[in-house]
């Protein structure tokens, strides 16, 4: 175990990697993938993992709505594929793209079960296919995601109603699970509301907050003291993050 630490909003926070998996890089898979937002990928904001605007939270344009079978009901939200086109010489473009799973498509056409399809933001579709193919067959596997900074956590909600947003995540990317521990409390699970939205119903005003979260790789990261005793709703407090 390996214990830093850092100064951050004027308190001592410790990161600890509290475990640590390998091999989650995944075989390539057939799949196909059109677009969808706009040149400037504003139609893309917001979606069913919570992140709202994707620019400010770091995700930019590369990023991806997922079908069913690739959502996995919001748990994959955060995870990170690279996509490359393939078998279609008209359209297809040379090299690949690292996207992160932002939204949900919905079933309907492409996104129908039990078909593996990727919505992509239409700037980042046109770095692998030509505008004019609308949809194209691709190879896609999961790699770990690359994060700059740390772990961010926004508080939203109210007392006895902590609603956590986690966001940039390193590593696996798509977090399955959180724990919060309050200065003068335990550590406590947290209940996934939506997207990656964590649930705390505990009163936690007024106590410095640490975090605990797990990635579906297995990996966990906690993050001591991210939020001060005088943290306030709407706030977002930055902690530790995954080693690649």
């Amino acid at each position: 175990m390996v214990s830093l630490g850092f100064l951050v909003v004027g308190l001592l926070v410790q990161f600890v990697p509290v475990s640590r998996a390998s091999g989650y890089y995944g075989e390539w898979t057939n799949a196909h993938a059109t677009f969808y937002g706009g040149s400037d990928a504003s139609g893309t904001m917001g979606g069913a993992c919570g992140y709202g605007n994707l620019y400010s939270q770091g995700y930019g344009t590369n990023t991806a709505a997922l079908s069913t079978a690739l959502f996995n009901n919001g748990l994959s939200c955060g995870a990170c594929f690279e996509l490359r086109c393939a078998n279609d010489p008209q359209w297809c473009l040379p090299g690949s793209i690292v996207v992160t799973a932002t939204n949900f498509c919905p079933p309907g056409g492409w996104c129908d079960p039990p078909q593996h399809h990727f919505d992509l933001s239409q700037p980042v579709f046109q770095h692998i296919a030509q505008y004019r193919a609308g949809v194209i067959p691709v190879v896609y596997r999961r790699v770990r995601c690359r994060r700059r900074g740390g772990i961010r956590f926004t508080i939203n909600g109210h007392s006895y109603f902590n609603l956590v947003l986690v966001t940039n995540v390193g590593g696996a990317g798509d977090v399955h699970s959180v724990y919060i521990k309050g200065s003068r409390t335990r550590w406590q699970p947290m209940s996934r509301n939506w997207g990656q939205n964590w649930q705390s119903n505990s009163y936690l005003n007024g106590q410095s907050l640490s975090f605990l979260v797990t990635a579906s790789d297995g990996r966990s990261v906690v993050s001591y003291n991210v939020a001060p005793s005088r943290w306030s709703f709407g706030q977002t407090y930055s902690g530790g993050q995954f080693r690649y």
